[in-house]
C-alpha cells in the first residue's frame, strides 16, 4: 500500500493550492480527483467547439501588481507563481440593480462612495465607517466570531434598502445561508467585491488552472484523475487509511479533504444527527446565450449586474418554483478591460437564478429537458428587462446551454447541489479525526481568492506544522 506525507482529496481551487504548498516544502503529496477535469466548481467543458467556465463570473479581490499586501498577490508568492501567467483583465464597471435605486461600483472604492452619496446621501458617513472596519477586519482569522451580517449592518446602515443593496452582490457570490451570512463572511466578501473588485482572464478559468497544475507537477505532486475516494477508514481518532474508487488504498500522515463539511463526515462513516441540517439549501441555474457581435455595442455595458425585482430583496429557495426569477446575477464576460484587438470574439450573457434543487433532481429525463428549455427562455425575459434596452436589435443567438442543480451536484458532489456548501463553516478546518482537515468552501474562505488561500492556509497550518498568522502568510516560511 502507497504510502503519502499528504493526500489531499478533490483537484479544485483549494486542493491544487493545498498540494502545491506540500510540494513547494519536500513532502509527497498524492491529489485525488473523480472528475477527468481539474477545477470542481470552478472548471470547464466543451459544447459544440466552444469552451465554457462553469463558475467564473469574476476573479474577486483584484490588485495591482505593487500592492504586495493584497490578497491575490500574496497567493502568486505563495504558490511561487509568476502574475502574468494569469492574465488579470479589470472590470469595466458593475451594478446593483434594484426597482427604484441602481448602484455602480468598480476597481476604484470611489465610484461606490460616489454612488452612495447621491443616491443614499444620509447614509454616506456611515458607509465610509463601514468601509473602515471591512479593511481593518481579520479575515484570515481561522476562528469565527460567531456574529452574523444582518443585525451588524442594521446597527450601522439605517436605510433598509441600502442594506439589501450592499447585501445583494455579497450573498449571491458566497453565502451559504438563506437571506443572511456570518460576519466573517460578509467581511471577507465586503472587501474583495467593493475595495478590492473583479477581474477575468481572457480564456477564462483555463488560464487560472494551467499554471496551478504545471507548478503541481514542477514540485512532485503526483495526481490521479477519475479516482475518487470510496471510504476513509478510522482507527480510533485517526483516519488509517483512504479506499479509492478503483479498489486500492492509501495511506497518509495528513489527509486535506475540499470534499466538503458533512460530504466528508460521509467519507468517514459519520451520520451526525445535525447532518441533515448543515447540507446546503442554495443550489442554482444558469443560463449562457453566445450572440453574434459585443454587447456593450447594443448598449449593455456592465461587466456584472446583481439584480432583484422586487422589494424586499429576497435570497432563499424557492417555495414554489422550479427557479426563483426575481433576482439573480448577469454576468457579460466581454466587458472586462482586454487589451486592444484582444476583445472576445463572440458575445456572452450569462444569467443566474436561485433554483430548488428537489424540483429538479427528480425530474425524469423528458421532463428535465423540457424544463430546461422553458427556464432559458424565462431567465432570458428577466436578462432583457433587467438590462438597458438595448440600442438596435442585439446580434442574434449562435448558441445556448443551461446548468442545473443536477448539474452541479454532478460536477462537485455538493449535497442538495448546494455551491456554496454546508450552512455552517469550520474555519480552524478541524474535523473528529486527528489527522484529517477540511480545506475549500467549507472551510470559509470564498471565491476562487479564497479557496486557493483556504488550501494554502490548512496546508501550512496542520500538513507543514506553520501556525498563527504565518499559515496565511506562507512562502517566506518554506
Amino acid at each position: 500500500m502507497r504510502e503519502y506525507d499528504v493526500v489531499v482529496i478533490g483537484a479544485g481551487m483549494s486542493g491544487l493550492a493545498a498540494a502545491i504548498r506540500v510540494g513547494l516544502a519536500g513532502r509527497s503529496v498524492l491529489l485525488l480527483e473523480r472528475h477527468e477535469a481539474p477545477g470542481g466548481l470552478n472548471s470547464f467543458y466543451r459544447k459544440d467547439g466552444r469552451v465554457h467556465d462553469t463558475g467564473l463570473h469574476a476573479l474577486t479581490n483584484y490588485a495591482e501588481p505593487g500592492e504586495r499586501r493584497a490578497p491575490l498577490n500574496k497567493i502568486f508568492r505563495q504558490l511561487r507563481i509568476p502574475r502574468e501567467t494569469i492574465d488579470c483583465n479589470p472590470q469595466r464597471g458593475s451594478r446593483i440593480h434594484f426597482p427604484d435605486r441602481s448602484l455602480r461600483f468598480g476597481n476604484d472604492p470611489t465610484l461606490l462612495e460616489e454612488e452612495i452619496a447621491s443616491a443614499f446621501p444620509a447614509e454616506i458617513d456611515a458607509f465610509r465607517r463601514l468601509e473602515e472596519e471591512a479593511r481593518t477586519f481579520p479575515a484570515t482569522d481561522l476562528r469565527s466570531t460567531g456574529l452574523w451580517a444582518r443585525p451588524f449592518l442594521e446597527e450601522r446602515i439605517a436605510d433598509p434598502l441600502l442594506r439589501e443593496m450592499l447585501l445583494c452582490p455579497i450573498l449571491y457570490y458566497g453565502s451559504a445561508t438563506e437571506d443572511d451570512l456570518e460576519l466573517d463572511q460578509f467581511m471577507i466578501l465586503f472587501r474583495a467585491l467593493y475595495l478590492e473588485g473583479f477581474a477575468r482572464p481572457r480564456e477564462g478559468v483555463r488560464t487560472i488552472l494551467r499554471p496551478l497544475l504545471k507548478k503541481l507537477k514542477e514540485v512532485g505532486g503526483e495526481r490521479r484523475m477519475r479516482c475518487g475516494v470510496r471510504r476513509l477508514v478510522p482507527a480510533g481518532d485517526r483516519i488509517a487509511e483512504l479506499e479509492l474508487d478503483d479498489g486500492t488504498s492509501v495511506r497518509a500522515g495528513v489527509i486535506l479533504s475540499s470534499a466538503g463539511r458533512v460530504e466528508t463526515d460521509r467519507l468517514c462513516g459519520l451520520h451526525p444527527p445535525e447532518a441533515g441540517n448543515l447540507v446546503g439549501r442554495l443550489s442554482f441555474v444558469e443560463t449562457i446565450h453566445i450572440h453574434e457581435g459585443q454587447p456593450a455595442d447594443w448598449g449593455w455595458e456592465d461587466t456584472v449586474v446583481f439584480f432583484s425585482r422586487n422589494r424586499p430583496f429576497r435570497y432563499r429557495k424557492p417555495e414554489d418554483a422550479a427557479v426563483d426569477p426575481d433576482s439573480g446575477v448577469i454576468c457579460i464576460p466581454n466587458n472586462y478591460e482586454y487589451p486592444e484587438g484582444r476583445a472576445l470574439p463572440e458575445g456572452i450573457v450569462r444569467v443566474t437564478a436561485i433554483a430548488d434543487y428537489d424540483r429538479w433532481i427528480h425530474l425524469p429525463e423528458p421532463e428535465y429537458r423540457q424544463a430546461k428549455e422553458e427556464w432559458l427562455e424565462r431567465l432570458t425575459a428577466v436578462g432583457r428587462e433587467v438590462l438597458p434596452p438595448p440600442r438596435g436589435e442585439p446580434g442574434p443567438v449562435v448558441a445556448t446551454d443551461m446548468f442545473t442543480p443536477r448539474t452541479i451536484e454532478h460536477f462537485t458532489g455538493h449535497l442538495g447541489g448546494a455551491v456554496y456548501g454546508a450552512s455552517e463553516k469550520k474555519k480552524d478546518g478541524r474535523t473528529a479525526f486527528r489527522n484529517l482537515f477540511l480545506c475549500g468552501t467549507d472551510q470559509g474562505f470564498l471565491g476562487i481568492v479564497g479557496a486557493l488561500l483556504s488550501g494554502i492556509s490548512i496546508a501550512n497550518r496542520y500538513a507543514l506544522a506553520i501556525e498563527g498568522a504565518a499559515a496565511v502568510e506562507g512562502a517566506e516560511y518554506l
